[in-house]
């Protein structure tokens, strides 16, 4: 019987370098209540949100992806003619066909390798660091360039209080290779088709379409077609959080093989400052251990949350290379990825 060759992968993986962009713009909550039906006060009480960063000018999703994978290759120090693969996580990509991680590879000079799209809601960034490190485990790579990027903006409606407030723009990237010692566990996922529309857009694409075809020849300014905004059913969504993250949580921690007291890091998907405290506390973290508030400053970036959250502790010393970290991606599914990862070195070429 003929034997069929297998790839032989490297059992130990990490996160190797760190790169993030963050939209120039930066919005207030004074702003965002120019239009929304809310005041400052409200919006921070309620989300732990201060401000958030849109793209402006020209910044597309396709840029800031590619300029926070360059910081990440470039503080890997990982040769970018090694990368074996793209993985671009993204909810806002806005075309099927082409997607967009084979023109972010080539933006980056490593056109030609396997290069695509994983869509998974704010779990994103989560599902794609699982995927990258297993890839490299099975030996179809020995080098994963993990994209978060998203532009939640653009199909923001900027009177919906569900939704307005929340969502920023952003992009973290990471290198993922092989490692001395394992440095991401294996992934604990999973999804809940149940209540999947607590989180989504208005209208799919074959009613929106078939809507511009019925208004051709109208004038856009008298009967505007409108967009495919983001909806939230925030009540459903909180509840669902809170029986199931604990649980997964508690999961990641038990097939990391690591111990409650080893973690040094807690890096929750920034959705919401309340619901992150209460995780924390509900898991028994100890206080001192520090966690991710980037949603102060960045607001909600879906699937560029956490890499986003892990730059910015990098850079302001809340944490250091090395340290052991808890990191949770929840949202539209709806989804969750989690794994105990060991923090990549801060960056030399940082977003802020």
């Amino acid at each position: 019987m003929v034997s069929i060759a297998v790839n032989k992968g490297r059992e130990n993986v990490a996160m190797l370098g760190i790169g993030a962009y963050r939209p120039k713009r930066i919005v207030s909550n004074d702003e965002v209540c120019e239009v929304l039906d809310s005041t400052p006060e409200w919006i921070y009480e309620r989300t732990g949100i201060r401000n958030r960063r849109w793209i402006s000018g020209d910044e597309t999703l396709r840029s800031i992806a590619a300029a926070a994978g360059e910081r990440a290759i470039v503080n890997s120090g990982v040769d970018r003619a090694l990368i074996g693969t793209v993985i671009l996580a993204t909810s806002s990509w806005l075309k099927l066909t082409p997607h967009g991680a084979p023109s972010v590879a080539f933006d980056l000079g490593i056109n030609g390798i396997p290069a695509f799209d994983l869509t998974s809601g704010c779990g994103g960034f989560g599902y794609a660091l699982g995927v990258a490190a297993d890839l490299i485990r099975a030996g179809s790579a020995e080098y994963v360039l993990v994209i978060g990027a998203e532009t939640m903006t653009v199909g923001l409606d900027p009177t919906d209080r569900g939704t307005a407030m929340i969502f920023g723009d952003g992009a973290g990237a990471v290198v993922v290779g092989p490692s001395e010692e394992n440095g991401i566990s294996p992934t604990v996922w999973g999804s809940d088709g149940e209540n999947a529309e607590a989180i989504s857009q208005d209208v799919d694409f074959l009613e929106f379409m078939n809507k511009a075809q019925a208004m051709q020849g109208t004038d856009p300014a008298v009967t505007p077609i409108g967009r495919m905004s983001l909806r939230m059913e925030g009540q459903r969504v909180f509840r669902w959080a809170a029986v199931t993250l604990p649980r997964a949580l508690s999961t990641a921690l038990e097939v990391s093989g690591v111990a409650k007291d080893d973690i040094e890091v807690f890096v929750p998907h920034q959705a919401n400052a309340r619901i992150n405290e209460l995780m924390k506390k509900n898991l028994g973290l100890a206080e001192e251990i520090p966690m991710a508030g980037d949603i102060e400053n960045t607001g909600n970036t879906s699937a560029a949350s956490i890499p986003l959250a892990i730059e910015e502790m990098l850079v302001s010393g809340k944490a250091k290379g090395g340290q052991l970290a808890l990191v949770l991606g929840f949202g539209a599914g709806l989804s969750y990825a989690g794994q105990v990862v060991t923090l990549p070195p801060a960056p030399v070429e940082p977003s802020f």
